[in-house]
């Protein structure tokens, strides 16, 4: 199939313009970070060249006034399903040809762009009915998103092991060549879920790349396996979502979480609800799995798909429910999707320093909890440019108690007896 036409580059100035090139010297201006500081930061060449206080930069290039935004690293997305994503909105079958499929996958990385995430790994089905054909038009919207989102694919084969699943680890190999990034699957639905590990495990072996699993976690046995053959793996494996994992005894769950903090497994967690092809609903315990020294990374997953049909693919949310709903302080929740599901990506560090990647999420606010809270407005800053915004205003009728706290109004004349509708 041939490449699709990328995106038409946006009018000049407003986000993803491609007339602003990475070391254009960017001045993000009077932004607030997470320890109290009001600051400038210039960018330049895709990555941070200062950062100030607040005035104390001079702008090389163009100008964003941040004034009320908190800046923060941008998050990624560790765990969504671009394939099947936007598909509970329709009526009828849902159509799986390839242009569909690419479509669908531009749109849902486009839409946790929006939300902050600048890279997302999409798990992608092979083999059966699919073939290659869904992995092939995942990577063409991964071509075309180049420069305004880092889309990664993850090989899925449905069985690895038996006469069955000699087709499947074909078709793996086969989209490794193809330009998958990661190799992974659902254990738990083959005959042999040992069997399949081992597979996978092999298969990145050969070609360097990392692993990424489905599991419910719920066989403590069979996590284990997984983590002692996991462990000798460079290039890196991360499993999830875990749920089962909360529904064991306390002491053979703690017994899990040593087992895959020893062998440096990350979990991606999904507070947002479960995907397609992991049966068991729940959280990983992710306070638990923290305490064992496990590297908890939080994901979306479905994205109004059946396994969802309500799924925000929000990477703030899953931070704002891991506060909320688990326990975890605001910037620990915030760490899981994004320095935490960076890493889970390979991806490297970001902080608002000098040196380091300019990937940023601006949000309007001044505190984490609140920006968890209530984060509404965003500006997006990939390799070093602004690639999305989103702006909320909230409005209220004409009222006496809107007046004495001078909160924003709509402003309808006096004749029509006060403000319209909030």
């Amino acid at each position: 199939m041939p490449d699709s036409p990328p995106p038409q580059p946006p009018s000049p100035g407003s986000p993803g313009d491609d007339s602003v090139p990475d070391g254009s010297g960017l001045l993000l201006s009077g932004a607030r970070l997470t320890d109290g500081r009001a600051v400038d930061v210039r960018l330049g060449g895709g990555r941070i060249e200062a950062v100030g206080t607040a005035g104390s930069l001079t702008a090389h290039g163009p100008r964003v006034d941040l004034s009320g935004y908190l800046l923060l690293p941008a998050p990624a997305e560790p765990h969504a399903h671009g394939d099947t994503a936007l598909t509970a909105d329709g009526d009828g079958p849902v159509p799986y040809d390839a242009d569909d499929v690419q479509r669908r996958a531009t749109e849902a990385t486009l839409l946790q762009l929006g939300h902050g995430a600048t890279a997302v790994r999409s798990h992608v089905r092979i083999g059966d009915m699919e073939g290659l054909g869904w992995m092939e038009a995942v990577l063409q919207a991964r071509r075309s998103l180049v420069g305004l989102a880092d889309l990664r694919a993850v090989a899925m084969p449905r069985l690895l092991t038996g006469l069955a699943g000699a087709d499947g680890l074909a078709m793996l190999r086969d989209a490794v060549k193809m330009g998958a990034s990661v190799v992974g699957g659902c254990p738990d639905l083959d005959p042999d879920p040992t069997g399949y590990v081992e597979a996978v495990l092999e298969v990145a072996a050969e070609h360097g790349c990392p692993v990424d699993l489905h599991t419910d976690g719920a066989d403590p046995a069979r996590l284990g396996r997984l983590a002692a053959a996991a462990g000798g793996l460079r290039s890196g494996v991360v499993v999830g979502p875990l749920g089962g994992l909360a529904r064991l005894p306390a002491e053979a769950a703690r017994r899990a979480a040593d087992g895959l903090a020893a062998a440096g497994v990350t979990v991606a967690c999904l507070p947002q609800g479960g995907c397609a092809g992991v049966d068991g609903r729940g959280v990983a315990p992710v306070r638990l799995l923290r305490a064992a020294g496990v590297r908890v990374a939080a994901g979306s997953g479905a994205l109004r798909d059946v396994a969802n049909p309500v799924g925000r693919g929000d990477p703030l949310e899953a931070a704002y429910l891991l506060a909320s709903r688990y326990g975890m302080r605001a910037e620990d929740a915030y760490d899981a999707v994004s320095s935490a599901a960076r890493a889970a990506l390979g991806l490297p560090e970001v902080r608002v320093e000098a040196g380091f990647p300019a990937e940023l999420l601006a949000v309007r606010g001044d505190r984490l909890a609140g920006a968890l809270s209530l984060a509404y407005s965003r500006i997006v800053v990939h390799r070093g440019r602004v690639v999305a915004r989103t702006s909320a205003v909230r409005e209220y009728c004409d009222s006496a108690a809107a007046v004495a706290l001078d909160l924003p109004r709509q402003g309808r004349a006096a004749k029509h007896g006060g403000g319209g509708p909030a």
